[in-house]
């Protein structure tokens, strides 16, 4: 049914535009630009801001579009990714037939609408994730994942090109807060405390590890409390579970039937010039070096895959995110977004450190794939 959809629902008018406004160029907006500019949100800067992505973001979901088309390996015809080209297709035509935003009543059902589109995509990550699932389970396994270099590329720019989407979205709605939380615009905290973050980060990780075994290993942090700086906490939060999370799954499954403590997991907070670094260490027994390119690919995980068990996904985002092996490569994405970057370093048979470094500066524009 999902592949009778996509060609049947979509007239070859709406493709057409397709293809003509995946060729006009994206405009990338800075974390800094954010800042000041959705710090006054008045009538006229909603309006502007609202005009804004009324032309940018068709641009963003049609290259998107035509990029779900073509993919290698006959991925593109997988009913997962059917249903995700339908969603953007659908969101492209929803933006293309809104009028001129002339008003602040335009701005406002415009809001409205873009809240509605970033709703539809909430599941796109586990249908992606899907979709590539679907694909292995019909290839020859002799075929060496790694090789399969154009659909992590592939995935790379859509999920980084996803989060762009999502965040200027966000950011768009959020301004309309009438309350907005002190020191914050939009999504982003202007005092954004990284010791604080990581320690909510650390004990939603813990909580979801005493759920699966029982037990924990303590996480200890290091840094000055007090320190800020302007970033996106969601994002922060999101990248940091990731990584203790895999710590303490490490940890615990080393120690397991040990008669010695599960050492402690030990992050540390360093504020330089450019960068705010944050390194998550354990004593998990480490990646052995064959193993490390794989971990930022998007078809390599050591869990199993939650997609299995329930594959019609109306399960909104499961908790665990370990399953379908996106977690890292993601928060790398993430990382990345904002200018600084995730590193992975082990030592097999001890442990692993994992760098995140976020760029201080907020000057870096979006990456635009």
């Amino acid at each position: 049914m999902a592949a009778k959809k996509a060609t049947e629902t979509f007239s070859k008018t709406v493709i057409e535009e397709v293809h003509r406004w995946g060729c006009m160029k994206q405009t990338g907006v800075s974390l800094r630009y954010m800042m000041e500019f959705g710090s006054k949100p008045t009538d006229k800067n909603l309006l502007i801001s609202a005009q804004f992505l009324h032309k940018e973001l068709p641009i963003r979901i049609a290259r998107r579009a035509i990029e779900l088309e073509n993919l290698p390996y006959g991925l593109s015809h997988k009913p997962a990714i059917l249903k995700v080209k339908d969603w953007y297709l659908d969101s492209f035509r929803d933006l293309r037939a809104f009028p001129e935003i002339k008003s602040m009543k335009d701005e406002r059902a415009f809001t409205d609408m873009i809240k509605a589109i970033k709703v539809r995509h909430n599941n796109v990550v586990p249908t992606m994730a899907l979709g590539v699932q679907q694909l292995k389970k019909g290839m020859d396994p002799k075929i060496v994942y790694e090789d399969l270099d154009e659909i992590h590329q592939f995935l790379d720019r859509f999920y980084m090109s996803r989060i762009g989407i999502r965040m200027l979205i966000g950011q768009h709605v959020e301004l309309h807060n009438p309350n907005p939380p002190p020191h914050c615009v939009g999504y982003i905290h202007t005092k954004m405390s990284p010791v604080e973050v990581a320690r909510n980060a650390s004990e939603d990780a813990r909580s979801i590890c005493f759920r699966e075994y029982g037990s924990a290993p303590n996480v200890d942090i290091y840094g000055d409390p007090d320190f800020t700086f302007p970033y996106v906490p969601a994002h922060l939060h999101l990248m940091m579970f990731e990584l203790v999370k895999n710590s303490l799954r490490a940890v615990q499954e080393r120690f397991m039937d040990s008669d010695k403590v599960a050492p402690p997991i030990r992050i540390i907070v360093a504020d330089g010039l450019e960068d705010v670094t944050i390194k998550v260490s354990d004593e998990g027994g480490g990646i052995p070096r064959s193993g490390l390119p794989k971990i930022f690919t998007y078809l390599y995980s050591t869990a199993k895959n939650p997609l299995d068990e329930h594959s019609d996904l109306g399960v909104a985002d499961n908790v665990t995110m370990a399953g379908y092996g996106y977690g890292l490569p993601i928060s790398r994405l993430y990382a990345r977004y904002f200018g600084g970057d995730l590193q992975i370093i082990s030592m097999e048979g001890y442990g692993t450190d994992a760098y995140l470094h976020l760029s201080r500066l907020g000057d870096s524009q979006e990456p635009l794939p």
